[in-house]
This record gives structure tokens, C-alpha cells and sequence, in this order.
């Protein structure tokens, strides 16, 4: 698989490294191939950086990723030598990606229309007067509509290039990469981009932190709400408050995810019947683990199981 980056003149470093992180070595060494694509070999990055792209943008026309990180001002429009890229990575069936900003792009190539759509929150009402053909969602982290994705500001590129390797490569090795990087892997597109969270090495916060990682260790396990409270010396509606801001939403919806991953695991490993991995991963049974990769995948287990064969 060919992945293309596209750079541009002035382009931020961090953009440009997120799908850099995210898409690295093990990726690599899988037999994959990322490029850096840019229609000058030499240009400028923000902060004054000087950064050299080994690909010309044509280069793009051969990837079956192309992703656009972010751009440089929503009032500036994207050159058509970029737009003209995106679009003809979609019309021969290719992802294509817009980080940000980069939705913008993404937008201007006629890809959005029709289609749900994210970017920075500073940057929607902008992006949905210009754009009123894209059903524009303001709050989401990032928006997977199968052969396009978008993603909010800065941050949640992260979060996006994390799912689409999950897509790609499995969820084991998303989780992985994602601990790596020290992000966490729990947050999931329909997430909110403005959310509170506890301060940073919080003695609740490491608290709620030993929770969810002995959850983790063991999603099987089913504690009620009382118990979890009870063990993190907080009331039950706190000890809820303080899971929400962490992950973005519900006890519930993270350990379905949690589960999700445990059983792409098992089914990846060469786990066999529905119902024994269901069990081993804390689904109640096999219709309700298909019940969990259609709605967070879109897929039925035996259809992702295909899928990483192929890959």
C-alpha cells in the first residue's frame, strides 16, 4: 500500500508529522510505503524550518491514502495543482484525507458534497457558508465516510490517522501505535472537540487512569458503577464525571470500544466462533459483537477479518 502526503509552502511541522507518527517504522516495515509529495522540492514550514520533500506532487496520482494535512488560512483557497490531486485520488477510488484545515481543501475539490464533514471548530461556520452542499458536523473529532475522511483542528488529526490505521492494519496495532505516541486510543470520531478534563497528574485523574487500564487488561470483567466508585474513593456521579472528561463520553461506550479492539485481537490471532470471543472479550454474545462492529466500523466481523487478509 502507497501512502502520499501532500506539503505545501508554509506548511506547520505538526501537521505535517501526524500522519508522519502515526504512519511510521512498523508501518513501514509491513512492506507499506509513505511519500512526502510537495510541487517544489524545497519549501518553507512555519518557524522557520526549511523542509525538503523527496517526491514531486505527482507522485500522489500512484498512493491508495493521499492526505492533505491541514492548509494555511481558512480564507485562503487551496490551488487547484493540490485540489486537482485530491480529486483525481477519489475518482480512482483512493482514501483521501483532510486534516483541519485541510477539510477545506477537501471541499473546494467537490469531494465533500453530499457528505458529512468536519474541521477546526474555529473554522465551521466559515466552512458551512462556503461550502452548503457538506452536512458540516461542528463538534465531531474527526468524520469517516468510507473513502473520505475529515478531522478537527490540530490534536484530533491524531485521532483520525489512528482510526484510519485501525482501518488498515487493525485496531491492535492503532492501540499499539497510539501507546507509543502517549496518546490515548480510546477516542472515537463522534467525540466532542471541546471537552473538560481533570488536570494533568491529578491524583483523580491517576485513579480514574488505574480504572480504565485494569479495565483494559481485562475487558471481560463487568463491575458495576458502584464498585468501580467504591474503588476509586469517589461518589458515583463524580467517578462518572471524571470518566466522561476523559474519554469523551460514557463508561459504556469506552468499554464497548475497549472490547472491540480485545476481540479484533483474538479474530486477528486466529480465535475461531463468534460466541467464545464474544465471551473472552465481554460481550454478552456473538450477535451482540456484531451489533459492536457495525456500529463502529460498519462492518461485520467475518467482512474485517477479509479485509486484514488482504492487507
Amino acid at each position: 500500500m502507497r501512502l502520499a502526503i501532500l506539503a505545501y509552502d508554509q506548511i506547520s511541522p505538526f501537521m505535517l508529522s501526524t500522519p508522519l507518527a502515526v504512519f511510521g517504522e512498523p508501518f513501514l516495515a509491513s512492506g507499506h510505503r509513505v511519500d512526502v509529495c510537495a510541487a517544489q522540492p524545497r519549501f518553507s514550514a512555519t518557524g522557520g524550518l526549511t523542509i525538503e520533500a523527496p517526491m514531486p506532487l505527482a507522485a500522489a496520482r500512484n498512493a491508495d491514502v493521499v492526505i492533505l494535512p491541514g492548509w494555511r488560512a481558512a480564507e485562503e483557497p487551496v490551488p487547484a495543482m493540490i485540489t486537482s490531486e485530491l480529486r483525481a485520488a477519489e475518482e480512482r477510488g483512493a482514501i483521501v484525507v483532510g486534516l483541519c484545515l485541510g477539510a477545506f481543501g477537501l471541499a473546494e475539490a467537490g469531494l465533500l458534497d453530499g457528505r458529512r464533514a468536519t474541521t477546526h471548530w474555529a473554522c465551521v461556520e466559515s466552512f458551512a457558508t462556503r461550502y452548503p452542499e457538506v452536512a458540516v458536523d461542528p463538534g465531531a473529532l474527526f468524520v469517516d465516510e468510507g473513502r473520505i475522511l475529515t478531522s478537527a483542528g490540530v490534536a484530533s488529526g491524531l485521532d483520525c490517522c489512528l482510526h484510519l490505521l485501525g482501518r488498515l492494519s487493525g485496531a491492535a496495532e492503532a492501540n499499539r501505535i497510539a501507546r507509543h505516541l502517549v496518546v490515548a486510543p480510546q477516542r472515537a470520531g463522534e467525540q466532542p472537540q471541546l471537552i473538560e478534563r481533570p488536570a494533568i497528574g491529578s491524583s483523580a485523574d491517576r485513579r480514574i487512569t488505574d480504572i480504565l487500564e485494569r479495565l483494559r487488561a481485562d475487558p471481560a470483567s463487568t463491575p458495576s458503577l458502584d464498585e468501580l466508585a467504591l474503588r476509586a474513593g469517589m461518589s458515583r456521579r463524580s467517578l462518572t464525571r471524571h470518566i466522561r472528561a476523559r474519554t469523551g463520553g460514557s463508561l459504556g461506550d469506552w468499554l464497548r470500544r475497549v472490547r472491540l479492539a480485545r476481540a479484533q485481537d483474538l479474530l486477528a490471532g486466529g480465535a475461531r466462533g463468534l460466541d467464545d470471543v464474544a465471551a473472552r472479550c465481554g460481550f454478552p454474545d456473538a450477535a451482540a459483537l456484531r451489533t459492536a462492529f457495525r456500529a463502529e466500523l460498519r462492518i461485520t466481523p467475518r467482512q474485517w477479518l477479509a479485509r486484514q487478509r488482504l492487507d
